[in-house]
């Protein structure tokens, strides 16, 4: 029996990641809120001096920079998202409480946040919400940890489960017992996370019904990131179960959620603030970081080092934080990254010089890449080989690594494609290259989904992403006059 692709898919980028040694920023944040005022740096820190919650926040900041690529900076998103957590602060659970929010310049969808009221939302995530209610159910839920103290709670209940441990290790002898032991503390820790994402789901329905927003939003997106999740995974039957998840399952949680806005249906105005919100992130920066390079489909462009590549066809890119990661047919990966070469000149002693697990001896040769001097080799490493180029481009080394199973007939056929294409950009490719952008278009008489889709950038896979992007369900029409969000430069 066949493996599940995505499992297998999986185990290619884990053994490519473990092929190599890999070797190896704090800025302003974007919003300081509490209710009723928008207050200056001075301020916050005038008000959170003496709060170790804040202290314990700002110690862990810079990481989650440096982890999410760093803080976006655009005026017009900030004022959006600035407008909405003005409103959920002014009925927060906690007035006394200061919150700074930052927007990560990441294309994940994520939001999370820190003891002492720091948020954090990835712009990947304002970028798929359609409206101001649906961001404002992000805000109000991350703003709920931080008044319930649910990562003051997490943090003490995983030191008492470590100090359990660390006695239970010391007093049982049978390492099994052990083992089962601190599986059933993982399964509490689990439990109380999950318990904590359903009480910050209820604060936070409730503080935005009382700021006015439509309650329903939260079961919303919730479902609007589930058709995204989807939408990636390209195969709606492969969805995993991780019984140890932090976060409950969807389905029951857009389910309670549902329950919970109906509480609040006929309390008061319930916006969604779709055509404030759909201009607000009109034109902001979709994808990657343009500092990282670009992902056009099946192509592979960094005008900062003027290199592209191109993967083969039924091949998937994600940018990752230290290289670009491709996914493919029957079991297939590639990896992209660089490195400096620090006065090493014999791109293939380089090869041989330690950062290749696995190296297969007498394997190395030399190779010359569109003009550029290069060498491959081959790896094993378990159950899976390795071809290995290296390319010397100035003080640059690029690394090229394609995996498949021991044994696959694609090894040799991909890795020389990928070698092939891999080139220095031309001047005409380098003109015509910008940043792809969230763009809002009005649906005109005789458009239809596919006309509409069409116009989308970046992917192959346009009316797929167009109806993830805008939350349309299959069999959904277009209305003459709809506003609709599209990928485009």
């Amino acid at each position: 029996m066949a493996r599940p692709a995505k499992a297998s898919r999986l185990g290619a980028a884990v053994a490519m990641a473990s092929l190599i040694a890999l070797t190896a920023c704090q800025t302003d944040d974007t919003y300081f809120i509490r209710p009723e005022t928008v207050a200056t740096e001075q301020t916050v820190e005038a008000l959170t001096r003496n709060d170790p919650n804040a202290a314990m926040g700002a110690r862990e900041h810079p990481h989650i920079l440096e982890t999410y690529g760093g803080q976006y900076r655009d005026p017009q998103v900030e004022r959006l998202v600035a407008r909405i957590a003005g409103a959920l602060t002014a009925v927060s659970e906690n007035p006394q409480q200061t919150f700074r929010i930052t927007i990560l310049n990441s294309p994940t969808i994520n939001a999370f946040a820190l003891p002492g009221g720091y948020l954090y939302v990835t712009r990947g995530l304002v970028a798929l919400a359609n409206d101001a209610s649906e961001l404002a159910a992000v805000l109000a839920h991350e703003m709920a940890h931080v008044t319930a103290n649910h990562g003051i709670q997490r943090q003490q209940l995983e030191e008492a489960e470590a100090i359990s441990n660390e006695v239970v290790s010391e007093v049982v002898p049978d390492n099994a017992r052990v083992e089962q032991i601190a599986a059933r503390g993982k399964l509490r820790l689990a439990a109380f996370s999950r318990q904590q994402e359903l009480e910050a789901d209820a604060i936070g329905i409730r503080t935005m019904a009382e700021a006015g927003y439509d309650p329903y939003a939260a079961a919303r997106f919730l479902h609007a990131m589930s058709a995204y999740a989807n939408y990636l995974a390209n195969d709606l039957d492969s969805q995993p179960l991780d019984f140890l998840s932090s976060h409950p399952s969807t389905p029951r949680r857009i389910e309670l959620a549902e329950e919970q806005a109906r509480q609040y249906a006929n309390v008061g105005a319930t916006e969604t603030g779709r055509d404030y919100y759909l201009n607000g992130i009109n034109g902001m920066l979709y994808g990657s970081n343009p500092d990282e390079g670009y992902i056009r489909g099946r192509d592979f462009y960094h005008p900062g080092l003027r290199i592209s590549f191109r993967v083969p066809p039924g091949f998937s890119m994600t940018d990752k934080a230290n290289a670009v990661v491709a996914t493919g047919p029957n079991d297939v990966a590639i990896r992209f990254d660089g490195v400096k070469a620090n006065g090493k000149r014999d791109i293939e002693s380089y090869i041989e010089s330690g950062w290749v697990t696995g190296l297969v001896p007498d394997s190395v040769r030399p190779a010359t890449v569109n003009g550029m001097p290069a060498a491959t080799a081959r790896a094993v490493a378990g159950e899976w080989a390795f071809d290995v180029t290296a390319i010397r481009d100035g003080n640059d080394i690029y690394r090229l690594l394609t995996a498949a199973p021991r044994g696959s007939t694609d090894l040799d056929g991909i890795a020389a494609a990928l070698r092939d294409s891999f080139h220095k950009m031309t001047p005409d490719e380098m003109a015509n290259l910008k940043p792809l952008r969230i763009r809002v278009v009005k649906v005109a008489p005789g458009d239809t989904m596919a006309s509409v889709s069409a116009q989308m950038m970046g992917t192959d896979r346009k009316l797929a992403l167009f109806r993830a992007l805008n939350d349309l369900p299959a069999g959904a029409t277009l209305s003459v006059g709809q506003e609709v969000k599209i990928v485009s430069q």
